[in-house]
């Protein structure tokens, strides 16, 4: 784990396992990303931290964080759900308090759906940020619109040594969704030239071939 860069450092960004879905019998794990920015800690999705009846289908386990990892997460100044779904947004309410940037179509269309967990979503205490459209968080991480995965995702581009790394959330879950990007948000990705881009289920980061 890594921590906080003194201000004339470039950002780094640390993956955390934080839980399993099997879905069908077919394991899949759930990520978090952490990014160390001069400015401020940011975390990029909050994962699982519970077991709710509605998901029992996906057989979620979760993974006790070690001491690092709860120290790193304990040092959060600012939260990204790149989009609502349950795996994404169930540790919310640990950051309840502070500020939480989502899309505001994606908030608009949790509360009004049944794709999600509402009352992960509107914990007591929640302090979200709506976003409609791009935002510059600070200087060398943008939130930028991704629809495909859901209407109302967002992906963070994060600027490390002049090029582009992303953290997609699930606008990609498989690697070669990006190697042959059929929806809005994965053209986007492809368009924008990364040198890596992390993603929610996957243990490596994607990174374009050739």
């Amino acid at each position: 784990m890594r921590h906080a860069p003194a201000p004339d450092q470039t950002p780094t960004i640390t993956s955390i396992l934080v839980a399993h879905l099997n879905p069908e019998g077919s394991p899949m794990p759930v990520y978090v990303h952490v990014v160390d920015h001069p400015e401020a800690r940011v975390l990029v999705d909050t994962g699982l931290t519970a077991v709710h009846p509605l998901v029992e289908d996906m057989d979620p386990q979760l993974v006790p964080l070690g001491p690092e990892a709860d120290a790193l997460l304990a040092g959060v100044d600012l939260v990204v759900n790149t989009h609502l779904h349950f795996d994404h947004c169930g540790g919310n309410h640990r950051f309840a308090g502070t500020p939480t940037y989502v899309q505001q179509r994606e908030l608009d269309d949790a509360r009004a759906g049944n794709y999600t967990i509402l009352e992960w979503v509107d914990a007591p205490g929640m302090e979200y940020v709506p976003v409609d459209g791009e935002l510059e968080l600070l200087p060398g991480l943008r939130l930028v619109p991704a629809p495909g995965h859901t209407p109302g995702s967002q992906v963070v581009v994060v600027e490390v040594d002049g090029r582009p790394v992303v953290i997609a959330g699930d606008t990609a879950v498989f690697p070669e969704e990006l190697d042959q990007p059929r929806t809005e948000g994965q053209r986007l990705i492809r368009a924008l030239d990364p040198v890596l881009v992390w993603l929610s289920h996957q243990d490596e980061p994607w990174r374009p071939r050739g």
